[in-house]
């Protein structure tokens, strides 16, 4: 069960990583490495969220479609629970003892 924890932080940062070496994703969303510095270590996967929202759903200005927005607001879900998630669980077994 700690396993699965420890992937779920260490598994979105790793791919940041990834994707940063070998790939230009990230220079194409972020113009400064300060953003994706500041994402790396506090909301990885919305930082992953909004590269994807901002490669795959841009609009010819250089917005961001409705279908990216959606994307980001997942990541940011998705870092929230993460951040959250122990404790919940462990309020409910403190809860069950």
């Amino acid at each position: 069960m700690c396993f699965i924890g420890l992937l779920g932080l260490f598994a979105p940062r790793f791919v940041i990583v990834m994707l940063w070496l070998f790939t230009d994703y990230m220079s194409r969303a972020y113009t400064n490495w300060l953003l994706p510095t500041l994402g790396f270590f506090l909301l990885p996967t919305t930082t992953i969220a909004y590269a994807i929202a901002k490669n795959a759903f841009s609009d010819a200005s250089g917005g961001i479609e409705a279908g990216g927005i959606v994307v980001i607001v997942l990541g940011v879900v998705i870092d929230v629970g993460l951040i959250g998630g122990g404790r919940g669980i462990t309020k409910r077994r403190t809860a069950r003892a």
